[in-house]
């Protein structure tokens, strides 16, 4: 194993172990039976509802849900597994259900004597977390291994005996107060959480086992992944099945574009035997993008060839974020925030109107330019345009075009290989847009040496990276990797090329093939284009604008607009999620750059959270709790006053603007 994966330059699914959750298998994907990607889904009733969660959890199974988890914060709720089970069953419906369990060991024991598996959280299901730091000597935290020993195996020995599966599901936001103590809220300190956990459950000989590393930032989620991939292959020489998910990624166009961004760039990678998409909406509805995310890699199989990834010397770090270096041209690269390139080439005609839905509205009168924060920074057209393009904006113009147009300080050519290569060919003396195939084997392209060389020693070279092969994450990450190998050090954009009429399948194809080489840091920008989109709709071209502002904000590189760091809500939220959660966006949604958490109860409260700047967390039926970062300002603010309570304290502490 190279790494993490299988092969970082392919798609090969990890291979890990067998694991039975009632009649369901998962993991193993290369065995004689190759057991697909599953996709579930939680409820968000109360679990002490018997009918309510019998009748949510059929419509989850379904739109296609094939595990059901249901929380059960307390011993009845538990208790009551039983009785939705036996319903659920009565009505003809097995599906596994997966109890969800936080902070009650006893709770757990009585759920895994019921259903087919239960998932406990390790930061909290026996340790505490009151936010506190403690120096522990090395004798001391034996000590602690030893206590949560003795406390976690009867649940073991319960499962064992009821064949039970489990979940250890470590969360970003709520590592225990030890865990922060010795190795601080990082990605190590979730592999280590889990894997204290996993490590007794071997000894007790127990290997139905799913692991997750759950975070609400896909980077922290991604490395956090990767590495306990790594720690299980070095220290087991095998690996359990994974459990992806993005915690609290939110709802509508965001959330499912934060899901797809971590979700997908690890299933890229091959990881990866079960997905959630955690939405702050009905659950049945997160089943569809869960499907759409799943439905890429089914019957996928590599059409690279000769890239085997043991042969290529990895010149970046998976397992921590950082940006490839490159030097600056223009407003791209160096230290320059990652542009968007907005194609537009399919107007024949772009009118001053057009550019409104790419972030620039022209006042009539005095032709002035109102710019938003999500305003492109580039736009592709099919020919210079018959008005000036307003302060921020360049313009891309296809070689041809370009030669011909007026004004070359605003309008830059994009040239093929070939073209690039060609010194009788004309050239921007500020910027040329480079287009690379990578890897492809429908166009024959000089070697990539003579293009290093030469890009090595241009200052004015932006490389434009696409691929036409169906694995476009691998053979691109695989170019960048040749591009730093060699020492090339120019700029490079990723231009992602769709043609699905169904744009939220579009949605998701852009946020994973993008978002995937975001995560791995190595992107200057992006361009997202779609083949068929219909011209005559200007919601199409508003919509691919917001789609690539949303995959910069949700892989952190670039924050242009409000962060909602929202739960998906179950049977312990305190108050109505979705409406709270419309209700604070509607009011906050211009603050640029804040991160506000809400949250359903105390469960998901300051611990889930992880780095939110503020956070409105139910404390009790109709009560709210109000943070600044992870320290309560407000307990028990009435709901009716607490999101007006809630903008006081983003007055209070600078974060407020007018709009």
């Amino acid at each position: 194993m190279q790494l993490y994966c299988e092969s970082l330059t392919e798609y090969k699914r990890l291979q890990t172990r067998e694991v039975k959750i009632g009649d369901l298998l998962l993991g193993n994907p290369g065995g004689h039976r190759g057991h697909p990607i599953r996709v579930q889904t939680m409820t968000t009733t109360d679990t002490m509802d018997t009918l309510a969660t019998v009748e949510q959890s059929i419509r989850c199974i379904e739109a296609g849900s094939e595990l059901i988890r249901i929380t059960a914060p307390s011993k009845r709720d538990a208790e009551n597994l039983l009785n939705i089970k036996n319903e659920l069953s009565r009505r003809g419906y097995n599906t596994p259900i997966v109890a969800d369990i936080h902070f009650t060991p006893n709770a757990a024991e009585i759920a895994a004597r019921i259903v087919e598996k239960v998932r406990v959280n390790p930061g909290n299901y026996i340790d505490k977390k009151k936010f506190e730091i403690i120096e522990y000597t090395d004798a001391e935290y034996r000590e602690e291994i030893d206590r949560i020993r003795e406390r976690f195996t009867p649940l073991i020995k319960i499962c064992k005996e009821y064949g039970t599966a489990m979940r250890i599901g470590t969360n970003h936001g709520s590592l225990s107060d030890r865990i922060m103590s010795r190795y601080g809220d990082t990605p190590m300190g979730m592999v280590e959480s889990a894997m204290e956990f996993l490590r007794i459950a071997r000894e007790e000989k127990y290997h139905q086992v799913v692991l997750s590393m759950k975070s609400s930032n896909p980077q922290v989620m991604v490395h956090a992944y990767r590495l306990l991939v790594k720690t299980m292959a070095e220290e087991f020489a095998e690996c359990y099945p994974l459990h992806l998910g993005v915690t609290e990624a939110g709802d509508g166009e965001d959330g499912r574009i934060k899901s797809a961004a971590g979700i997908g760039t690890l299933l890229e990678d091959g990881l990866g035997d079960t997905i959630r998409v955690s939405l702050t909406e009905d659950p049945e509805l997160e089943i569809p993008v869960c499907k759409a995310i799943v439905s890429r890699y089914e019957g996928r199989e590599s059409s690279v060839e000769n890239h085997d990834s043991n042969v290529i010397k990895i010149p970046y770090s998976p397992f921590e974020y950082s940006r490839r270096e490159t030097f600056a041209i223009n407003n791209i690269g160096g230290k320059h925030v990652p542009i968007v390139i907005a194609d537009l080439s399919k107007i024949e005609k772009i009118k001053r109107d057009d550019l409104k839905h790419i972030g620039y509205t022209n006042d009539g009168v005095t032709d002035k330019w109102n710019i938003s924060d999500l305003a492109a920074d580039y736009i592709f057209c099919n020919q210079e345009l018959s008005f000036s393009l307003p302060g921020m904006l360049n313009g891309i113009l296809y070689n041809s075009a370009w030669i011909s147009a007026a004004n070359k300080e605003k309008y830059f050519p994009i040239l093929d290989v070939e073209q690039y290569l060609d010194n009788n060919s004309p050239k921007s003396p500020k910027v040329n847009f480079v287009m690379v195939d990578c890897f492809s084997k429908e166009y024959a392209q000089p070697p990539l040496s003579i293009l290093f060389e030469k890009l090595k020693n241009d200052q004015t070279a932006v490389v434009c990276l696409g691929s036409t092969d169906k694995n476009a994450v691998q053979t691109i990450r695989r170019m960048f990797v040749e591009l730093q190998n060699n020492g090339v050090s120019n700029p490079a954009i990723i231009i992602c090329d769709n043609s699905d009429e169904d744009m939220s399948k579009s949605l998701i194809h852009y946020s994973v093939e993008t978002g995937a080489l975001l995560l791995d840091g190595f992107c200057d920008g992006i361009c997202l284009r779609h083949h068929f989109m219909n011209k005559k709709i200007a919601t199409d071209f508003r919509f691919m604008n917001a789609i690539a502002f949303g995959i910069l904000q949700a892989t952190r590189t670039r924050i242009s607009k409000t962060e909602y760091i929202s739960c998906p809500s179950c049977g312990r939220t305190l108050f109505d999620l979705q409406e709270t959660t419309a209700k604070i966006r509607s009011v906050t949604n211009h603050l640029k750059g804040v991160k506000i958490a809400i949250m359903g109860c105390i469960v998901n409260g300051p611990g889930e959270m992880a780095d939110a700047d503020f956070g409105y967390v139910g404390s009790g039926p109709g009560k709210i709790t109000l943070y600044r970062g992870k320290e309560i300002i407000k307990r028990n603010v009435n709901s009716e006053i607490a999101v007006e309570e809630l903008i006081n304290l983003l007055k209070e502490n600078g974060a407020w603007v007018e709009q």
